[in-house]
């Protein structure tokens, strides 16, 4: 048997911009929908206390997400900011919180030869007509940046943003860390960010201003991303991102919180989301075929959301013609008793697959 690699081994010879250049690179998102739905994650206030709380379980899901073929291991930052632990009196864990995800989504990365990414998102705190909001902004982005630089991060992703002056400080901290970037906007409702500019025009500032990789993620799902995507990758000469939720956003219902279920609403006391939209979840087909799709147009960096599963992760890579671990576990309905083709199946439960 192979030793596993050392978890203390330094970061891959081959970085985020070199495997870039070579192909697709796949990136599992999705961390605090899938902890939530597991019971180790309170949905609202979405803080990962789970990283102190239950860290077997995040190096469990860092594990299946690098399993079903994501080159990345993303620390499980989001919301592990000071204005989040603020809303829930829980400042003095900023700085353990943030190590710890680190630590666990190194120790993931190196063992199996994957990239670590540290990870900024969108503070909530942001107000183009406050300037104090602006010089907290960057101190939150700064603290988390500079843990994840000391943990050897080998890039940083800032996501979900909606701002483009957010977007634009993120970026001036990644670039003043030395590290490589990836600008993810969100697109709700209408494609605008809230500052004003189509999240279209911000993704080529941001690529005219030095962002490695810009794109979208979040919010839109598979089919209301990709007409987005597509104005996007016509655009910018660096590689875009594209990391939908996997819900089925209509062109009315765009978003994952525009979504309604007349059926299961009458059982809830608000809307779908975050905790209802099981009705709306796209299936591995739509993500592999999303992907598709997406490459096609000149997406590069590609991925899944909020609601991902593992098994939405190995559609997307078995969709680039990649064969990841979990492959080995790809459907194969030949020796179902029912719907089976081997010629070796009991033809009494054949004959009766028309009555299940």
């Amino acid at each position: 048997m192979t030793a596993a690699p050392d978890s203390s081994a330094p970061s891959p010879t081959v970085g985020l911009l070199e495997r870039l250049a070579a192909g697709p690179v796949i990136c599992a998102e999705g961390y605090l929908f899938e902890l939530e739905r597991r019971g180790y994650l309170q949905a609202g206030a979405f803080v990962p206390k789970v990283v102190l709380d239950n860290p077997e379980q995040v190096s469990a899901l860092h594990e299946e997400f690098v399993h079903s073929g994501s080159d990345v291991v993303e620390a499980f930052t989001y919301y592990a900011h000071r204005e989040k632990l603020r809303l829930i009196g829980a400042e003095d864990l900023l700085e353990p919180m943030n190590r710890q995800a680190l630590e666990l989504a190194r120790v993931v990365a190196r063992r199996n030869g994957a990239l670590l990414a540290g990870n900024v998102c969108n503070t909530n705190v942001y107000d183009p007509a406050a300037p104090a909001t602006h010089d907290q902004v960057r101190s939150i982005f700064t603290e988390q940046i500079g843990w994840a630089v000391e943990a050897g991060a080998d890039f940083i992703i800032a996501e979900t943003i909606s701002w483009a002056g957010e977007a634009q400080i993120a970026l001036e901290v990644i670039q003043a860390a030395g590290l490589p970037s990836v600008i993810m906007l969100v697109a709700h409702k209408e494609p605008d960010m809230r500052d004003g500019g189509t999240v279209i025009e911000v993704c080529r500032t941001l690529a005219d201003n030095g962002a490695d990789v810009v794109g979208l993620n979040c919010a839109r799902g598979p089919n209301t991303m990709l007409p987005l995507l597509a104005e996007v990758t016509a655009v910018v000469d660096v590689p875009v991102a594209a990391l939908p939720v996997p819900y089925r956003t209509t062109p009315d219902e765009p978003t994952m919180q525009s979504l309604r279920d007349p059926v299961g609403e009458k059982l809830l006391p608000g809307i779908p989301f975050p905790t209802a939209l099981d009705p709306f979840t796209c299936n591995r087909y739509e993500i592999a075929e999303f992907t598709r799709q997406a490459s096609d147009l000149g997406a590069r960096y590609l991925g899944i959301c909020c609601g991902a599963g593992p098994h939405h992760i190995r559609a997307v890579a078995e969709a680039l013609g990649r064969t990841p671990p979990a492959s080995a576990y790809s459907p194969d309905m030949s020796k179902h008793a029912y719907f089976g083709t081997d010629p070796t199946l009991r033809q009494h439960n054949q004959t009766f697959t028309g009555q299940l």
